[in-house]
């Protein structure tokens, strides 16, 4: 556990540790939706469609921050960096890391309602499908953000 102390989620991801945190997350939110949607845990096609959304919107943050920032590629898509990376005491990093933070948030959230409702739609209502993704993602941010910047900032 000492290892994971002050590490950053670009590492952290990378290791078991990150991947077992990833698939945790993907799994609560797998849970909220079949529970919103048909009242059953871990229904089939609704977890099979929520983890097919979360590695698209993963491998899409990947993409566009490769591009944004040549290569430290988890730092601008997912905000869960540690206090290697974000300095509180320049001004107005607070500011620009929950600016960001809401940016990844929003798209995330975005891209697998996309992919929810194009795999999801023709059986379920749209908005029952959009506020399951809101509230899905808002329940796996929350309990993400709380486990990695744990790991990260403590």
């Amino acid at each position: 556990m000492n290892l994971l102390l002050n590490v950053s989620f670009g590492i952290l991801i990378l290791m078991p540790q990150g991947w077992i945190i990833m698939i945790l997350i993907m799994m609560l939110e797998s849970i909220i939706a079949s529970e919103l949607l048909c009242k059953r845990i871990l229904e089939g096609r609704i977890t099979a469609t929520v983890f097919w959304a979360n590695i698209i919107s993963g491998l899409f943050g990947i993409i566009i921050t490769l591009m944004l920032n040549g290569g430290w590629w988890l730092v601008v898509w997912f905000p869960w960096v540690s206090s290697h990376e974000v300095d509180f005491s320049i001004p107005f990093a607070l500011t620009s890391f929950i600016i960001y933070y809401f940016v990844a948030f929003v798209l995330s959230v975005v891209i697998e309602l996309l992919i929810n409702y194009s795999m999801l739609g023709k059986i379920y209502p749209t908005k029952k499908i959009i506020r399951t993704a809101l509230l899905a993602n808002l329940a796996s941010y929350l309990l993400g953000s709380i486990i990695i910047y744990s790991l990260g900032f403590f």
